[in-house]
């Protein structure tokens, strides 16, 4: 069935476009007619199958390149069709997995951060490292556009509350405060990059309704890292008071990888949970109001 779609799309009235060419080689390699190690026919064969120029066939391998399916290409002959992205490590805790990860994202020319979090303070430590090696030399982006979604000031959140209710609520507050002032560094260090090495930076703060029960991490939308938080009953010092609370330790969950590349699976719930995300930012979402 695929092939003699493929051939009313050749053989009929309109040319094919570079993306559905990659869309057609990248079915192919989905359902096993081009597997891992296989050389591609050469851009002339190519080009002749799907009537169109080179130039759209050059197009159409650079996508599957960037989507990782493809290697060697542009060394003079045909490329070969990708191993599969072998398995990460397991799932580790945030402070320990998320930085690597957002060093690799950093490598890129342009990067695209998005993040739904209960606080900054993962992120902000987080980052430190790809901004680091920015300021070293050793990354240089040419871009880079992050875009977080953290609780809403203005609402009861679900967590961290005292086990007992109050009139006056110092773990919320003194939360609050917190959060505003790794907003505020978070912000400052990456914006200091458009300063000092000319990046095009963009960072954008909006404001959700409720309290995020998981934490979500998208990196240059081919990677999503999940991590469940975990409510667990603590004590905290508040003015010389003690306060039990049900609280989370988010730097403490544990992340779970998702690489589009990995296969199927991995592929739509990396594409899904950027979808979550996007519709989010562009619905119910407001901007984050700092005092």
């Amino acid at each position: 069935m695929v092939v003699a779609e493929e051939n009313v799309a050749v053989n009929g009235s309109r040319r094919l476009s570079p993306q559905q060419i990659a869309d057609i080689l990248r079915e192919r390699i989905r359902v096993g007619d081009l597997k891992a190690g296989d050389r591609l026919p050469t851009q002339a064969d190519l080009a002749e199958e799907f009537g169109v120029e080179r130039g759209a066939v050059r197009q159409a391998l650079r996508a599957l390149q960037e989507d990782g399916l493809l290697t060697n290409v542009s060394r003079g002959s045909p490329p070969r069709i990708a191993e599969p992205t072998p398995a990460r490590e397991g799932p580790q805790p945030t402070m320990v997995g998320l930085a690597p990860r957002l060093t690799e994202a950093f490598s890129k020319a342009h990067v695209c951060i998005d993040a739904a979090c209960l606080t900054a303070e993962s992120l902000m430590i987080a980052l430190s490292e790809p901004i680091r090696l920015i300021h070293a030399g050793t990354l240089d982006p040419e871009s880079i556009n992050v875009r977080i979604l953290l609780p809403s000031r203005d609402i009861d959140p679900a967590f961290p509350v005292p086990v007992e209710s109050r009139e006056d609520d110092p773990v919320h507050q003194r939360r609050l405060a917190m959060r505003n002032a790794q907003v505020q560094v978070l912000r400052h260090n990456l914006l200091a990059l458009r300063a000092t090495h000319g990046i095009d930076v963009q960072i954008t703060f909006r404001a959700l309704p409720f309290t995020p029960p998981v934490k979500l991490y998208l990196l240059n939308r081919d990677e999503a890292l999940i991590g469940y938080y975990v409510l667990t009953e603590r004590r905290e010092e508040y003015e010389e008071k003690t306060v039990d609370m049900y609280d989370v330790l988010g730097s403490q969950s544990v992340l779970f990888s998702f690489v589009k590349t990995a296969g199927v699976r991995d592929a739509a719930f990396v594409a899904e949970s950027q979808k979550w995300f996007d519709a989010l930012w562009e619905t119910i979402t407001t901007d984050l109001n700092l005092p």
